[in-house]
């Protein structure tokens, strides 16, 4: 079931997640107004390697597209999930099948996006690293002017966790 709540998000884990290389990114498509396919292109620009993972593309930024975490080839580092929350679920239960151990779901300014409380607690009991929402180009450096603003507002409608420690 979906929410409007915000979970905290440890800047610790954002770090850890993004100190990774390979991360697939769910939800992916050569669709311009794709948001998860403005994620994949700045990891691709900021020198990742991001993986596109959707059940009905064919590319993404001339990459092919696998159509879901299992038939992705070889080792990730983790997944970010942009998708809506009602499929969320599913594809944390497919990424915990495969042995991913941190998971990323992605949640703009408005609803909960992949950040479930459901999604968030199947992560949890799994044992997995989450970030529970946020978007990742708020924490690529250098942050752009939008996505500083972003990570602003973010901050003032919830800590950041530093530790166990609402930052604001």
């Amino acid at each position: 079931m979906a929410s409007n709540q915000q979970h905290p998000v440890q800047e610790s884990v954002v770090e850890q997640f993004l100190a990774g290389h390979r991360i697939a990114v769910v939800g992916a498509s050569d669709d311009p107004k794709n948001f998860a396919r403005t994620i994949y292109t700045e990891l691709k620009a900021h020198g990742y390697e991001p993986v596109p993972v959707h059940p009905s593309a064919v590319s993404v930024d001339g990459d092919v597209v696998h159509h879901d975490v299992a038939s992705v080839p070889g080792a990730l580092d983790g997944v970010i999930i942009v998708v809506s929350a009602d499929h969320a679920v599913g594809v944390v239960r497919e990424c915990i099948d495969c042995g991913i151990d941190k998971i990323w779901l992605f949640q703009g300014l408005g609803g909960p996006g992949a950040a479930s409380d459901e999604a968030v607690r199947t992560c949890a009991e799994a044992g997995v690293d989450v970030v529970p929402g946020a978007c990742p180009l708020m924490f690529l450096e250098p942050v752009g002017w939008f996505h500083r603003v972003h990570r602003a507002a973010r901050r003032g409608r919830h800590a950041l966790v530093v530790g166990s420690e609402p930052v604001r």
